[in-house]
């Protein structure tokens, strides 16, 4: 699977997913909202070929799927997980922290991977560069493959 593919899995299919997207709507939106967004990341997580089909395909057909459905507040799931967590983690800034948060590899040559699948044109010697362009990327691809993404995060 790919990198990003990975960072869309750990966060669609974490087990707080499925009850962070209803919190920050509406109140008549969550009951609605609880049993989809848990429907659509189970077959993910189950299924590689699924995932790998998901991750691999353009946002444009991951769009539509999320009018209809609900969407998992990527937030709330990271907020959670950092909570748990030992180390301080900025994953709102920080791409290494994020990738640290959900137990992915976050070395150079991991961060060079993701942006080579992103299609990062910048310097890739340039690490600071490159990792505050990945770290928006990843939130505004997972904004469009059905996360809730605050503004501020993506690019």
């Amino acid at each position: 699977m790919s990198i990003f593919g990975n960072i869309m899995s750990a966060i669609f299919k974490h087990p707080s997913s499925a009850q962070a997207a209803p919190a920050p709507s509406a109140p008549g939106a969550a009951p609605a909202g609880a049993a989809p967004a848990a429907k659509p990341a189970a077959p993910a997580g189950a299924s590689p070929g699924a995932s790998a089909t998901a991750s691999a395909s353009p946002a444009p057909s991951a769009a539509p799927a999320s009018t209809g459905a609900a969407t998992v507040d990527v937030a709330a799931v990271l907020t959670s997980l950092a909570a748990k967590n030992k180390e301080k983690l900025d994953w709102r800034k920080s791409i290494v922290d994020l990738m640290k948060l959900l137990d992915l590899d976050s070395s150079l040559s991991a961060r060079k991977q993701l942006a080579q699948e992103l299609k990062y044109s910048g310097d890739m010697n340039d690490s600071a560069a490159m990792n505050t362009w990945l770290h928006k990327q990843v939130m505004t691809k997972l904004a469009e493959n059905g996360g809730k993404v605050p503004a501020e995060l993506k690019a």
